[in-house]
């Protein structure tokens, strides 16, 4: 049964888009009853804003288009993240599946700046693949889907050459679709690549973002980014392992998107992957301490790594541990 199909289109729009919403992964294992034990139950965890309710156009929203990993789950696509405020979608990550989750979010929220053709301006935290490999389907689709202005990219030193690698990739297909009954134009296609250092790197009448350096394994460059509207501040950790400064930089921030990983979980690993995780990812326990010392209003966990099979539940209670405000385990479609 998929999670919060509500409505008969939102089952229609899951099929094509590949996937139930926030069904179990094949890393979490189903959840048991277990026998009352006389506690007071947890508090419910916070849910997306349901399909059938109306976007507020002067709203900031935020998106989870994929909060997957480099795991191939079928009800997760690859990291993305938009954020959609003054009429136009700003997209955090591209995964695989990025256009199509783009795609139907537009339809499930209501919000026609997630229409492909829509999709214009995007920010990388960095080129891990798991990151990456919907960026072609960024530039090629929305461009045979109608985009008629090129697209706008900002993220982290050897984002051009990937770029010009990717190009030169599909010359044929964009030779084709130009030369051939198509007839698309190929000055639309044009990217505009621009790689930048930590601090402000975009700022527009709607969205402002501040890039910030976050450690991740052997990347001389990854990223997190603060993005600042006239009614939301969203902070989103990119993938970084435990960073002590994020507080700082999160400090009153409405929403802190980050990725988690199950403490209890890692325990249970053999030596080598603890220490992997330990060192290029966050627990959710770390997550807690972090939010509870910014100050977030609310914290919301993409890029879940399950690594002991514990359900979702678990990571929720262990961000809660330090940090008692709103937290939710977001699944792909998810709007807040």
């Amino acid at each position: 049964m998929c999670r919060d199909a509500r409505q008969p289109v939102f089952l229609l729009l899951l099929l094509l888009a590949g996937g139930c919403v926030g069904a179990p992964t094949d890393e979490a294992s189903p959840t048991v009853e277990s026998e009352p034990t006389g506690e007071a139950p947890a508090p419910p965890l916070p849910t997306a804003q349901g399909a059938d309710e109306p976007r507020d156009p002067s709203r900031t929203w935020v998106v989870l288009l994929g909060t997957g990993t480099p795991g191939s789950e079928p009800d997760r696509s690859g990291p993305s993240t938009a954020i959609v405020a003054g009429g136009n979608a700003y997209l955090i990550d591209a995964g695989p599946g990025v256009v199509r989750r783009a795609s139907a979010a537009a339809i499930v929220s209501g919000l026609a700046a997630l229409q492909p053709a829509n999709l214009r301006v995007a920010f990388f935290t960095h080129l891990h693949s798991d990151h990456t490999l919907g960026y072609p389907d960024l530039i090629l689709s929305p461009w045979v889907l109608g985009r008629a202005e090129p697209l706008r990219v900002y993220g982290p030193p050897g984002l051009e050459s990937m770029t010009t690698a990717l190009l030169e990739a599909y010359r044929e297909d964009i030779r084709a679709r130009v030369e051939g009954p198509e007839r698309l134009r190929r000055d639309q296609l044009d990217v505009q690549t621009h790689e930048v250092e930590p601090g402000l790197i975009y700022d527009d009448d709607v969205l402002r973002v501040e890039a910030f350096a976050v450690p991740h394994g052997t990347w001389d460059h990854a990223y997190g980014f603060k993005l600042t509207t006239a009614d939301r501040t969203v902070v989103i950790s990119g993938d970084t392992g435990p960073f002590d400064g994020l507080a700082d930089i999160a400090a009153g921030a409405d929403v802190l998107i980050h990725e988690a990983y199950g403490a209890e979980g890692l325990r249970d690993r053999d030596a080598e992957i603890q220490r992997y995780h330990a060192a290029v990812h966050t627990s959710a326990v770390k997550v807690g301490e972090i939010a509870a010392r910014a100050g977030v209003g609310m914290v919301i966990l993409h890029h879940q790594l399950h690594l002991g099979g514990e359900p979702e539940k678990d990571l929720v209670e262990q961000v809660r541990l330090s940090f008692d405000g709103d937290v939710a385990y977001g699944h792909d479609l998810d709007v807040f």
